[in-house]
């Protein structure tokens, strides 16, 4: 591990609150942690919500698992350390958009209750709510929207969520969308009344 260096003097006096950048959106940040097994729906209803509210006139972020895999997280894998690193450095991106009043929609697997527990420390537990998309590995397999199952099923994904390696279901989710036998605009009308009730400012 790389030795963390001693001429780092971080600055904050004299910046601009978060506060004062809700205040100019006129909106409360949060963050919507979408997490589900692949294929259960988490970035098509999170595209969805995202339209909505923007439609409403918020601003609004969505941090994808794939497209972040292609630019800030592009050097990690799939290892045990590496799915930390991924969620830690995510949680610290999200971190910054929330501080600057940006409502930002997560979707990732993030399959164990830790690594989603360590999102929620570095993001700040008030700010943090966790969106469970269940649905069941049979049914996200049938979808297999991306060909992942089948490519798992084949061995050439190893230690691939719900199949050779754990997903561990939220027990506490601030909101659980059923998506099997549900419309995708009943998922998301669900998801952004949920929102809509926690970012209004109070007059």
């Amino acid at each position: 591990m790389a030795e963390k260096a001693t001429n780092i003097h971080p600055i904050f006096d004299g910046m601009l609150q978060r506060s004062d950048k809700e205040n100019l959106l006129n909106q409360k940040s949060l963050c919507l942690w979408m997490t589900g097994l692949s294929g259960s729906g988490k970035s098509t209803i999170a595209k969805g919500v995202e339209q909505k509210l923007h439609e409403l006139g918020y601003l609004v972020q969505i941090l994808d698992g794939d497209n972040i895999r292609t630019g800030i997280n592009s050097n990690l894998g799939f290892s045990e350390e590496d799915r930390i690193e991924n969620i830690r450095r995510i949680a610290e991106v999200t971190k910054l958009f929330i501080n600057c009043g940006v409502i930002t929609i997560n979707s990732f697997v993030s399959p164990t209750k830790d690594i989603r527990d360590l999102a929620a420390e570095i993001i700040g537990k008030t700010d943090f709510f966790e969106v469970y998309i269940n649905a069941s590995f049979e049914e996200c397999e049938k979808r297999d929207v991306k060909g992942l199952y089948k490519k798992a099923r084949a061995g050439e994904i190893k230690n691939f969520t719900g199949l050779d390696a754990p997903f561990e279901a939220p027990e506490n989710a601030a909101l659980e969308i059923l998506t099997a036998g549900q419309s995708i605009e009943a998922s998301v009308a669900t998801v952004v009344d949920f929102v809509l009730q926690k970012i209004e400012l109070k007059k």
